[in-house]
């Protein structure tokens, strides 16, 4: 199961589709673009053994039982979910909300900009999971160490998560390209 699925599979749709005021189809829809879009900018930032450092402190800010069980989407904290996209897109988060707001199926930019900070302290929580003990763990000084492309061991989970490896299927496609663009992940 891709973790686009893994997180999907937590968040209750009737619940969010309601939140968000459309149909599930359409939340469902506008979930699947957002989030390779925020787990492909923490990777951006993972990049950086700097922004790997501040996203793992953040990580270890985050309850990992948000996931555990279903989302209840009245627990999660959309103001921490707004300054969340606001550190992973930065300056570019305009674009990538207008980006994602313009594909096929998505009910325009209102409801990503809605739904970016609904969707980041789940994908936090789902990270700060999968990483378990490891977040307690200083990060390596990379400076002493040869660069290397992935940003570390976080930038490793993100790429896999994100289907990085060599296997094709589950990737961000088109859309993986653009936002790389967008977020300076070195795509060229």
């Amino acid at each position: 199961m891709s973790a686009i699925d893994d997180i999907l599979g937590q968040i209750p749709l009737s619940q969010l589709a309601a939140q968000l005021g459309v149909d599930e189809g359409t939340a469902e829809q506008a979930t699947r673009a957002a989030l390779p879009a925020l787990l492909g900018g923490m990777q951006a930032n993972a990049q950086d053994p700097a922004g790997e450092q501040s996203l793992l402190k953040a990580l270890g800010q985050h309850d990992p039982s948000l996931v555990e069980g279903g989302v209840d989407l009245n627990q999660v904290d959309t103001a921490d979910g707004s300054k969340i996209v606001n550190n992973v897109f930065g300056a570019q988060q305009s674009e990538v909300v207008n980006t994602l707001g313009g594909l096929p199926g998505i009910d325009g930019k209102a409801l990503i900009a809605k739904l970016l900070p609904l969707l980041a302290p789940i994908v936090m929580s789902y990270l700060a999971k999968k990483l378990g003990g490891k977040l307690g763990a200083p990060v390596p000084d990379q400076s002493q160490q040869p660069q290397q492309q992935s940003g570390g061991a976080l930038g490793d989970l993100l790429g896999g998560l994100l289907g990085g490896g060599s296997s094709g299927g589950g990737g961000l496609g088109n859309l993986g390209d653009l936002l790389g663009g967008l977020l300076g992940s070195g795509r060229k």
